[in-house]
């Protein structure tokens, strides 16, 4: 173990290796320097380790911790920070109780409003269903332009990543698979210079590159999910 809280300190994720979310607590792993056991899982075939450790959702990822279970990508990364305080990078600051409640708060609109309008512009069932969600994911977009422009520096953690950009950080490889896939690109240099920006530097710093997936890999995956969604409304 590399790092962290202990001589006895086991770490294991169940994970999906497209996943976004997934992608998220392998960045904190990463920016923590911690080693773990990577398990994927089949999410058309769950297995009864996935649905022992996480019941309620039966979703990855799931962080297994000397075996015990810990669910949902924000929590994972918040704890991982907590569990191991001396490793690596520290995610959230740790001394002013303001600015980690503004962390959260921005990691919960990302969740809330930049990656469910997202999801629902690409699943959407109906076109207008994917239109409205394009709509809300240009808004959400602009309004965190908006937050890292005013900051001024070059993460949202300030001069080095913080909780937020791990948790941004889960799109680093769908933005361009994704303007592969649909021709749309989540930030770009004319409509949001800032996350722009930060998608160029956040991307090329080394713990990045050593998780994140191939984007012809991501593009691959992407057709192939597409097809299967197409097969399974044509019965």
């Amino acid at each position: 173990m590399a790092g962290g809280g202990g001589d006895h300190d086991e770490l294991k994720l169940l994970g999906l290796w497209a996943s976004p979310f997934v992608l998220r607590v392998k960045l904190a792993l990463s920016f923590k320097g911690l080693s773990y056991e990577y398990v994927e899982e089949d999410l058309y075939h769950k297995s009864s380790r996935l649905l022992r450790y996480n019941p309620v959702h039966k979703k990855v990822p799931v962080l297994l911790h000397d075996g015990k279970p810990v669910c949902e990508s924000r929590v994972i990364v918040e704890y991982i920070d907590d569990a191991f305080p001396v490793a690596g990078k520290s995610l959230l600051p740790s001394d002013d109780p303001y600015e980690r409640a503004e962390a959260r708060f921005w990691a919960g609109f990302i969740d809330d409003k930049l990656m469910a309008s997202w999801i629902q512009s690409i699943r959407g069932k109906t076109p207008a269903e994917q239109e409205e969600g394009m709509a809300h994911t240009l808004d959400a977009v602009a309004t965190l332009e908006a937050a890292l422009k005013e900051k001024g520096t070059p993460f949202f953690g300030g001069e080095e990543v913080g909780f937020v950009d791990v948790v941004l950080g889960g799109v680093a490889g769908w933005v361009p698979a994704s303007a592969a896939l649909y021709g749309t690109r989540l930030f770009d240099a004319e409509r949001s210079p800032c996350l722009d920006a930060w998608l160029g530097s956040f991307s090329a710093l080394e713990e990045v590159r050593a998780v994140v997936p191939d984007v012809d890999a991501l593009v691959e995956y992407g057709r192939m999910r597409e097809a299967e969604i197409a097969a399974a409304a044509g019965k």
